[in-house]
């Protein structure tokens, strides 16, 4: 519970970091002193507003965030089942670590332009390739969360004689609900990062792409305004779903 109760104490720490943050940002676009260069905070603001006011930002917004969304679903379902899969049993373990060791290593630029030329410049394409750069690290997370499983109160259920889905659902799985919220949180934090790469390389809309279009018009306030106003949706959602989801999901640790 801690967390959730210190939430409301952190917003005027939060708050005064951003206008530092904003101040600093103003004070460089100053010694710069070329607002085709850095403009200030003053210049892109009106810039973000007047596309959001157009329909434009909205539009592309909400279809990067679909993206996001698809990708972090897939992600995160089979990155649990492999992991809790290769956490309970050793020979999927030893088969599929080397599996694993590549995909964790390999560029996620490189995933992305195989996607795009394997099945084409399309949606399937690009969710798969954000999808599969982030199940490797959900699969680490939650094979190492299952390896530290308790195995007495295992016991406990089978003494009991509990059914393998009441199992799951009540000695697994609440053990399990802080290795998966990390990985969530993290995820979502690395996987529109991808999903900006990947409309940038290959779509016709969303974040990326408007990103892509501005540098190739070297209009660094559009560039700054589309991607400061994702930044900002992706802090909301941070703030008022990742955060909550993960104290809820540790809270039966502070009991």
């Amino acid at each position: 519970m801690q967390p959730e109760a210190d939430l409301p104490g952190n917003l005027p720490v939060a708050a005064i970091s951003i206008l530092a943050l904003i101040f600093s940002w103003w004070g460089l676009a100053i010694l710069n002193g070329d607002p085709t260069v850095l403009p200030s905070p003053w210049q892109v603001f009106p810039l973000a507003v007047s596309e959001l006011l157009s329909g434009e930002l909205l539009r592309h917004l909400a279809v990067t965030l679909r993206r996001v969304a698809l990708a972090f679903v897939i992600a995160m379902a089979m990155g649990v089942a492999i992991g809790l899969l290769m956490g309970r049993s050793s020979g999927t373990d030893r088969w599929l670590d080397p599996w694993l060791i590549v995909f964790l290593n390999l560029p996620a630029l490189v995933v992305i332009v195989l996607c795009y030329l394997w099945i084409g410049l399309n949606e399937v394409a690009a969710v798969a390739a954000v999808a599969i750069n982030k199940i490797p690290t959900v699969v680490v997370t939650i094979r190492e969360g299952t390896r530290a499983l308790d195995r007495q109160l295992n016991d406990v259920a089978a003494i009991f004689r509990m059914s393998g889905w009441a199992r799951f659902w009540h000695i697994i799985l609440p053990q399990l609900g802080p290795y998966i919220a990390s990985a969530g949180r993290s995820g979502i934090s690395l996987i529109w990062k991808i999903v900006l790469v990947v409309e940038f390389l290959g779509r016709s809309d969303g974040i990326g792409f408007k990103i892509h279009l501005y540098f190739q018009l070297f209009d660094v306030g559009m560039v700054l305004a589309y991607a400061l106003s994702f930044v900002v949706v992706m802090l909301a959602i941070e703030g008022l779903l990742v955060r909550p989801w993960e104290a809820r999901a540790t809270r039966w640790r502070r009991a």
